[in-house]
């Protein structure tokens, strides 16, 4: 595995996470309050950061930002994944485990924009 491909790896699975966690910040805390009933709570977050009426209202573009973004760190993950690594014992070391954490970190990216998802399109349509 080339420090290139690392590097393309690291920048794609760290991408996906911020992506993932804008759509839960424009899109699943308001959800998440109104789902638990604390609309008086979140009046005051958004009087707090006027910015969050803003990005909700363009929810559908940073879902499907977030999706194609997340899409693309999990084929870039996977084509990473399968490449053979260093035959240095040193070297392998490191690659197994930015390979491991390159996995978490795309994982928590996905369980961070499913979770937003539900509360953002699947919940309100039940409340």
């Amino acid at each position: 595995m080339s420090s290139d491909q690392v590097i393309n790896d690291k920048s794609a699975n760290f991408f996906s996470l911020f992506a993932s966690s804008s759509t839960l910040i424009c899109c699943a805390l308001p959800a998440l309050f109104v789902a638990l009933g604390a609309g008086a709570s979140f009046a005051s977050l958004v009087s707090t950061f006027p910015f969050l009426i803003v990005l909700s209202q363009y929810k559908f573009y940073i879902t499907f930002f977030a999706m194609l973004v997340i899409f693309i760190a999990g084929y870039v993950n996977y084509k990473t994944y399968k490449m053979p690594c260093p035959s240095d014992p040193e070297s392998g070391k490191i690659c197994m485990q930015t390979r491991k954490r390159s996995r978490i970190i795309y994982y928590f990216s996905v369980v961070i924009f499913l979770f937003a998802t539900t509360f953002t399109y699947i919940i309100p349509n039940f409340i």
